[in-house]
Formats: C-alpha cells, structure tokens, sequence
C-alpha cells in the first residue's frame, strides 16, 4: 500500500521532529547540498543573488569602458570583449530572475515546488553566453582576418582591459570564495563543488567569470600582439580564441542545467546518507527501493519502499508514515518525502560502508 503525501503543510502531522539518526551516529558524507541542508535556506539564497548582483554590477559598468574603447581602438578583440561584458550583464539579470522563481513555495499545481525553474533560466542565460558572444565574438574575427592595417593608439584599450581584470576579478573572487565555504564543509574542492553543486546559479556566475577573467588576458595578448607586429591578425585571432572559450562555457552550462531538468539522480553519497537515516530510524526494519531525484537547488524528492517493525493496523501504518515522512520534510535537504511498503519477500538495500561516520 501507498501513503498519500500531503501537499500542503497545514495539511501534515505536528508537531515536526528533525529525522533521528539511530544508533550509528550523525552520517558525515562530502557531497553537494549534504552540508547546505544545514544551513539557513535564507542566507544561502542571499548569499548567491548578492554573487550575481556584484557580477551584473562589475559587467555593465566594464561592457560600457569596453564599448567606448572598442568604438576608440577598432579592436576586434575589444569588440569581441564589449558584447561579451554585454552578454554576461544580461545573462546576470537573468540568473537573479532564476533565484526570485526558484524559491517560490509549492502549490496545488506545482506539488513540488519551482526549484526547476532555476534551470530553465539559468540554461537560457547560458544560451545568452553562446549566441551574443560566441558568436558576435567569432564573427568579428573573421571579418577582421584580412583587415588593412592602420595607426591604432592601443593606451585607452589596455587601461580598460586592466579596470576590467580588477573588476572581473573581484566578482570571481566573491564566486569563489562562497563556492570555497561550501566545499570545505564537505571536504571537496571550490571547483569540484561549483561543477556538482545543484545551484546553477553560483555554477553560472563562477565560469562566466572565469571566462571573462581568461578572455581578458587572451585579448590583451591579441592587442598586444598587433602593436608589436603591426600584424591585425593577432587581433582578429584573439576574438576568435574568446569566441570559441565562451562558446565552451555555454555549452557546459546548457549540459548541466539540462542534466538537472531532465531529472538528474543524486550522487551515492547522498544515496547513501538517506538510506542511512532510513534504516536506523527506530519504525523502519528495511528498505527495498529508494528513489533520490533533484527538484531544484538544494532540494532532492525521495520515494522510498520500506518494511515497517511490528505488525500494525492499517490505520496505524498510515499515521506511522506521515510521521515519518514529516521528520524528512523537516529537513531542509528534502522538498518532499513519500513512503511505501515494500512488497512481501522484496530484496532489500544495504550500505556497502556500514559506517558512514569515517
């Protein structure tokens, strides 16, 4: 028999009691969102929209510098630089309207809650990277391959390009550290946890300006390179090389925003830690099935399949799994938690580590 989850909080069991964990102890697992589920769901998201809006900030005040330089030099990596900042400014603005809807609460037509929305925009704001760009950016270098040289006066473009680096840099180093603070709790790398995390927004905020940071440096390369050869070429490579890492950027955002909307299976870490507090909840003998899905930015719905102790009446067993299945929505890791008997003689799960302690 199934239980049927209720939708609405006013509509489950009170009072909530966090999920015990039995006489294994605490789990301790290093993976994304395991340590966030402890953390205040405020604060997170404040911390990444003040990421993004220093990001749009720092871009829209760079792509202005770079336009004018670009209109001043006629540099075709200065151009490919301005509609770059102009792309991330936009792509900016939209990752802060994929924090707003991602943390809109549930409702009778979305039983699940928004979290997917977060997705969505972030993968048409990686889409923005890809087509203003990329490939404005490539487009340019073309066009300028075989430009006729002229006097260019390149001060102006190289004082742009270093504001531009501070600044770019500054909205980087706030990127990183916040992905840092997370992925030490969980014992991984601020890369590894920016590349798994279920927060698309900081992922997307951290390459771009990983890539403005690089694209900043090919392109005074580029710029540098034409003053001292006389060559426009250079120039012209250096937008097509910007072009071409912008155009690799989108595509590994695009991937995994689209991993997440497709219905994207938690890590065996995280598999793990709710098996565990599954089979040392004191109601629960055994676990046949577990399903672990991600619904948004730190928010997994679980489905599982349990053999409750004791032989209870149906009534009794209904209660006994809305209670439990509160004690997991009380967890703020959990958008929603569904409980069913396993069927008779079913194969059961185990944790191939016991002890999930070490």
């Amino acid at each position: 028999m199934s239980v049927r989850s209720s939708k609405n909080n006013s509509h489950r069991s009170a009072p909530v009691q966090p999920i015990s964990r039995g006489v294994r102890g605490t789990s301790k697992i290093s993976n994304d969102s395991m340590a966030d589920s402890n953390d205040n769901n405020d604060q997170q998201h404040s911390s990444s929209l003040i990421t993004v809006l220093i990001a749009v900030g720092a871009n829209v005040i760079i792509a202005i510098a770079k336009t004018i330089a670009a209109f001043m030099t006629g540099s075709a990596s200065m151009i490919a630089e301005s509609a770059h900042s102009w792309a991330d400014a936009g792509n900016g603005t939209l990752l802060i309207v994929a924090e707003k809807k991602a943390v809109k609460p549930a409702d009778v037509s979305h039983p699940l809650g928004y979290g997917k929305e977060s997705y969505v925009w972030s993968m048409i704001a990686a889409f923005g990277v890809f087509m203003a760009g990329s490939i404005v950016s490539i487009y340019t270098g073309i066009t300028e391959w075989n430009a006729a040289e002229s006097e260019t006066n390149y001060t102006i473009g190289f004082i742009v390009l270093a504001v531009a680096f501070l600044l770019e840099g500054f909205s980087l180093v706030q990127a990183y550290l916040q992905s840092k603070k997370h992925g030490q709790a969980m014992n991984v790398s601020a890369i590894g946890y920016v590349v798994s995390t279920s927060n698309p927004t900081l992922r997307g905020v951290f390459f771009e300006d990983l890539a403005a940071v690089t694209g900043l440096i090919i392109a005074a390369a580029a710029m540098g390179m034409h003053a001292y050869t006389g060559e426009p070429f250079w120039d012209a490579l250096g937008s097509i090389i910007v072009g071409l890492l912008l155009g690799a950027v989108a595509i590994f955002l695009i991937s995994r925003n689209r991993d997440f909307l497709v219905g994207y299976k938690v890590s065996k870490k995280i598999h793990d830690y709710a098996l565990n507090e599954l089979l040392t909840h004191p109601d629960i003998d055994s676990v046949s099935y577990l399903h672990l899905e991600w619904v948004g930015p730190k928010k997994i719905f679980m489905v599982a399949a349990v053999d409750i102790a004791g032989n209870q009446k149906e009534k009794e067993l209904a209660q006994k799994f809305e209670d439990i299945e509160n004690q997991f929505r009380a967890n703020s890791l959990f958008q929603e938690a569904i409980l069913t008997l396993s069927v008779p003689n079913a194969a059961v799960l185990v944790l191939e580590n016991d002890d999930l302690t070490q």
